[in-house]
């Protein structure tokens, strides 16, 4: 573990009925004041990068915590471009999120100490692997499960006391439209982003009394290193399928999820696919507002409807690449 520091601290931190009651907790009264004090996991590129600078073009305080410490450099110099007051500072912690609790929680807390209170932590840090089930190595498995779902679960746990005591507070946890439905692929990725939201789930019933929102978050296939690293290796299937739903930019995801983060709503979604598929998945899941439970109500069975015609053609591409392979390996043999 390496723990590094790049930042000027000279500055003070800042420091009745039934129904009545079931419908004022579906609507979120409160909102994080400015300035706030974000930290973000991940933060040396891609989405979780886009998301410190959204964060700083806003006045926020950023702590920026990442493994490679020459990258937290890179991006902390980017992320002071979209200051908007001199008294804005980045503050850098190198340190591998998903290994030792004991290790996270220590940085974090002398990062508490420096810079103030966390009002909003981002979990960003994250892999993306793609592959067919059986040529999918055992410890990839492993791996995809500590940090894309442990690496959430220790910053959070070494936040989560700061935040209860000052009944303030908000968790923001980047799964990916792959934790919503299990594609070709994905059989190692999906199941460590489905698990985000069982955790979101949970602790949002347990912090909402405390004035502690949680938000979990669905974005698209996004045009960062991490995709273009899964590119290289990304079965064919797993590329048509992915194919049908675009790309999207970090910076527009990160204008999104920060919103809703602030807001304090549960599910954030990008684009017409993305609230789709948060309506279609929602079961049990909160909601922020009235309107949006009905939202959900009302447009169910259009979307299963649509969701039905998007399962047949991901089945249709799988068996067509199926056969061709067959077909080749028929062509081979009688060469």
């Amino acid at each position: 573990m390496t723990y590094c520091i790049y930042c000027n601290l000279d500055f003070d931190p800042r420091g009745p009925s039934l129904v009545f009651n079931f419908l004022k907790g579906m609507t979120l009264l409160s909102h994080l004041p400015p300035p706030f004090n974000p930290q973000v996991t991940g933060g040396s590129s891609g989405i979780g990068k886009s998301i410190a600078m959204e964060c700083y073009r806003q006045g926020a305080f950023i702590t920026l915590v990442a493994r490679d410490e020459s990258k937290l450099v890179q991006a902390k110099k980017e992320v002071e471009k979209c200051a908007i007051n001199d008294k804005q500072v980045v503050l850098c912690i190198s340190v591998d999120v998903s290994k030792d609790y004991r290790q996270v929680e220590s940085v974090i807390k002398q990062c508490q100490e420096k810079l103030g209170p966390v009002d909003m932590l981002v979990n960003c840090a994250g892999t993306s692997f793609s592959g067919k089930f059986e040529e999918v190595e055992v410890e990839r498995f492993r791996s995809m499960m500590e940090v894309n779902y442990l690496g959430s679960v220790y910053p959070t746990r070494a936040v989560i006391t700061t935040m209860k005591e000052r009944r303030m507070g908000r968790i923001l946890f980047i799964s990916s439209q792959a934790g919503q439905i299990g594609l070709f692929g994905y059989t190692a990725y999906s199941p460590s982003k489905f698990a985000l939201r069982g955790l979101a789930e949970s602790l949002q019933m347990e912090m909402k009394p405390y004035n502690i929102y949680v938000t979990v978050a669905y974005p698209p296939d996004t045009d960062t290193p991490g995709l273009a690293e899964e590119n290289r290796t990304k079965p064919l299937e797993t590329r048509l399928i992915s194919e049908t739903s675009g790309v999207t930019q970090p910076e527009q995801v990160a204008k999104i999820v920060v919103k809703d983060a602030v807001q304090g709503n549960f599910n954030s979604s990008v684009g017409p696919d993305g609230y789709m598929l948060s309506a279609l998945t929602c079961g049990m899941s909160p909601v922020t507002s009235i309107t949006e439970g009905l939202q959900q109500i009302v447009t169910m069975g259009l979307f299963r409807t649509i969701a039905l015609f998007y399962l047949g053609s991901f089945d249709s591409i799988v068996r067509r690449c199926m056969i061709q392979r067959e077909q080749a390996k028929a062509a081979d043999k009688r060469e």
